[in-house]
């Protein structure tokens, strides 16, 4: 597996202040991937994303509550959809993974 990180998602409380911080005080340019209800920053190779905090835990059907959910999510995207299986089933060998394979978010269609 190619060692990667495309996307890392920080759940923000305040989406827009956030996303003033980075576009209007770090002047990094807003993707035009970007909607009401997240945000995109392309950084290099990696893609930023801002998101709001409940709804990431909920992505990752973790509590917003802060028990077991930090506020953040880094993805590894793979060239084809078909590769997706592999890199979970290569994941999930290791015994380190906590979830199983069938719980991570299945792919979209494209990055921003």
């Amino acid at each position: 597996m190619e060692a990667q990180i495309s996307l890392v998602t920080l759940g923000v409380r305040d989406l827009e202040r956030s996303i003033a911080l980075y576009r209007d005080g770090l002047h990094w340019p807003l993707s035009s991937a970007s909607s009401g209800d997240v945000a995109f920053f392309r950084t290099g190779g990696t893609v930023l994303a801002l998101f709001p905090y409940d709804e990431l835990a909920a992505d990752a059907n973790l509590l917003p509550d802060g028990s077991a959910f930090g506020g953040i999510a880094l993805a590894h995207n793979v060239a084809r959809k078909e590769l997706v299986d592999a890199v979970l089933a290569e994941a999930h060998a290791t015994r380190r993974c906590s979830h199983s394979c069938s719980e991570f978010p299945r792919p979209r269609d494209s990055l921003p």
